[in-house]
């Protein structure tokens, strides 16, 4: 499956939002991803995209926040691949899977993000950094 490559894929579709670190963002930048990606012509990954943002913005709050900084969405679309950023102040928390108890109440946003995306992973910024998962939109086989 093509992943995104910022050098070589062309961005034919593109969102960027900063938000306030408030536990009501994470569900405003879930409702608006779903909504920009049905109407950029891909409804059928609209829910996974959306709950991607949901997992990775409600990180952000949780462990990326600093008093005073915002955290962003950045969407972009490709012809083969979706790609969701989400970007926090915190550099020194990097996001890693975990097994969690099945009595714990967090600790699976990871996992379903790996299980929705083609592929995910951390890049650092200069101040903080961004998780980002990115969503194939090729053709499934029908074997």
């Amino acid at each position: 499956m093509a992943v995104f490559h910022p050098s070589s894929a062309a961005v034919l579709k593109e969102d960027k939002l900063d938000y306030t670190p408030f536990p009501s963002s994470v569900s405003l930048a879930r409702r608006r991803t779903a909504r920009l990606v049905g109407e950029w012509g891909h409804p059928g990954v609209a829910g996974d995209a959306s709950l991607i943002v949901s997992e990775l913005a409600g990180n952000a709050l949780l462990h990326g926040r600093v008093l005073g900084r915002l955290f962003r969405v950045h969407l972009k679309l490709t012809a083969s691949v979706l790609r969701i950023e989400v970007s926090d102040a915190r550099g020194e928390q990097c996001p890693k899977p975990r097994s969690p108890a099945d009595d714990e109440q967090f600790g699976r946003g990871l996992l379903i993000v790996d299980a929705l995306a083609v592929r995910w992973g951390v890049t650092p910024r200069t101040v903080g950094k961004t998780v980002w998962a990115e969503i194939g939109l090729g053709r499934t086989r029908s074997d």
